[in-house]
């Protein structure tokens, strides 16, 4: 059909240029842009997942050598929950940080239950009873948590009262008369480590997603406890893991107390500073608590 006067017609090899352009998709450059951030993130997290893993074998290590009592002092070190914390203030600002120690506070009180539950079932049940339902009541507890806007003063107030509930509960489970000795099996280690490392990766890499309140429920999931329940307790028995679990509960009250101070701090001085408080407070805590043993021991 003939073109109208004055009508303008866009060449034949121009048209056929566009068309070409526009179903190629993507520059090529952005594409390789993209990959390199997915490429470089996930070598980050996998770096990350390895320093993680380090750190639990070193305490893992350390636990075996010891008794219950050191090694329930050195299983409620920031073991998971500070390497989570650590990233989290690589990646986030020092209000994210805070908010989600504020809603670690609580879930701190939601362990303390967990380990009850656990001891108190250990007596007479197995392992997947008694670590099944432990972890049930924490995860039903959490549910709860999170559907409440928490202040420092209420966390501090909840987890108060939690361990004045439970840790006289949990006396007779703390003592036994012959701790076994544990034989350490090539896995162990290992499926520790990578649990913990695999926590870590989740929550660091969610916690764009699901913000600083899920980010700080997640990152105390009793993942250490719990690798110690499935470790321990087919090997040793339900009691003596029952008593490692147990004399957990006195470490904990530092870890919350040490989650609160996180939250001041941060917010004060900002994330390295307040990390760095937050540990020194969970591990003066722990070697208090080693001291006066000690002490004990001696007198005795």
């Amino acid at each position: 059909m003939p073109s109208c006067p004055g009508s303008i017609r866009a060449p034949r090899h121009e048209v056929g240029a566009n068309k070409k352009t526009w179903m190629a998709g993507p520059a090529p450059v952005t594409t390789r842009l993209n990959m390199s951030l997915e490429l470089s993130f996930l070598l980050i997290l996998l770096f990350r997942m390895a320093i993680t893993a380090a750190f639990v074998v070193s305490a893992s290590i350390i636990t075996e050598r010891s008794g219950p009592v050191i090694g329930a002092l050195v299983a409620t070190l920031p073991i998971s929950a500070g390497p989570s914390y650590v990233f989290l203030a690589l990646d986030h600002d020092a209000a994210f940080v805070a908010e989600g120690a504020l809603a670690s506070l609580p879930i701190n009180a939601a362990t303390i239950f967990l380990a009850l539950t656990y001891a108190a079932l250990a007596q007479r049940f197995s392992l997947w009873i008694s670590a099944g339902v432990a972890i049930a009541v924490w995860l039903m507890l959490a549910t709860v948590i999170r559907h409440f806007e928490w202040t420092l003063l209420a966390g501090l107030i909840v987890n108060v009262i939690t361990f004045a509930i439970c840790v006289p509960l949990m006396l007779p489970y703390m003592r036994v008369r012959k701790m076994p000795v544990i034989m350490r099996r090539w896995y162990d280690i290992p499926l520790r480590a990578g649990l913990v490392a695999t926590l870590v990766a989740t929550v660091v890499a969610t916690s764009g997603w699901v913000g600083p309140k899920i980010s700080g429920i997640m990152a105390l999931f009793p993942i250490v406890f719990t690798s110690l329940m499935l470790i321990l307790h087919p090997r040793i028995g339900g009691p003596p893991t029952a008593a490692v679990i147990s004399n957990g509960a006195w470490g904990l009250m530092g870890f919350g107390l040490a989650v609160a101070v996180m939250h001041g701090a941060v917010l004060q001085f900002g994330s390295a500073i307040g990390l760095s408080l937050a540990l020194a407070t969970c591990v003066g805590w722990n070697l208090s608590l080693w001291w006066n043993g000690r002490r004990k021991a001696a007198r005795a």
